[in-house]
């Protein structure tokens, strides 16, 4: 009886991570197409110039993959030491998720002044050598989202020293139509249109999430305020800390019924 419930759980936990394992596979390798074919298009931050999507893509998908690796092996060959290993490591990332959760939530007014100072701080370095990334990430924010600015368009003038934008701020686009007035230019501001289309499409943001079983993050923490709670982004995790710990006290009766 015991054995088959072991068989039982060693099963649902090797199909758990295998999938946990392909979702950090499809993550690694979206994270090296987009460096490589779009290592152009870099961070809008000045303090954090390497935090890319194809670096943190990168990263998370080979941790997941890592991850996924320690739990397929611990399950398959009934391994007490990885058991727990995976175990630890999937309750460590869970609770350093919850902190961030609860610590955006509670400074969500600090982060969003921050963040948009140091945006604005990033605008000075468009159009300057070895910025192409952020200057290219800039203008197709501008173009596709139909805004100018972090706050407005004004934010523009600091770093021209005179009353222009860039041509991506063109309600219809033209050399140096930048320099004309401002009634042809986007009024929209980049941050909170950004920041409402992320709380628009939090279903997507979410699903991706839960294909990728591990990567939520936060689920919608960095989306504001506004959308649905970030709790269902928990689930898979809960749901490979029950399977681990499951797996590893029916491993420890097994061993402990044989001696």
């Amino acid at each position: 009886m015991a054995r088959g419930c072991l068989q039982g759980v060693k099963y649902l936990m090797f199909a758990f991570n295998l999938l946990f394992w392909l979702g950090g596979c499809g993550i690694l390798g979206v994270g090296i197409w987009l460096a490589a074919t779009q290592g152009n298009f870099a961070t809008l931050s000045s303090s954090f110039p390497s935090l890319s999507a194809a670096n943190l893509l990168i990263v998370t998908g080979t941790f997941v993959m890592a991850i996924g690796f320690v739990g397929c092996i611990g399950a398959i060959k009934e391994n007490r030491c990885l058991l727990l290993t995976f175990f630890v490591l999937l309750l460590l990332v869970f609770l350093l998720e919850a902190t961030v959760a609860i610590l955006f939530f509670a400074y969500t007014d600090k982060i969003d002044r921050y963040a948009q100072r140091d945006l604005k701080r990033g605008l000075h370095l468009y159009g300057t050598p070895g910025n192409v990334g952020l200057t290219n990430a800039w203008s197709i924010i501008q173009t596709d989202f139909r805004c100018c600015g972090v706050s407005n368009y004004t934010d523009w003038f600091e770093v021209y020293n005179a009353t222009r934008v860039p041509d991506s701020c063109c309600l219809e686009f033209s050399e140096s139509c930048g320099l004309h007035a401002p009634g042809t230019w986007w009024k929209a501001p980049c941050y909170e249109t950004v920041k409402m289309w992320l709380q628009e499409n939090l279903l997507a943001v979410g699903v991706f999430g839960l294909c990728t079983a591990l990567v939520q993050v936060g689920g919608g923490a960095a989306t504001g305020t506004a959308g649905p709670t970030p709790a269902p982004a928990f689930f898979p995790m809960i749901l490979g800390l029950t399977f681990a710990m499951t797996m590893y006290c029916q491993v420890v009766k097994a061993d402990t019924y044989r001696a």
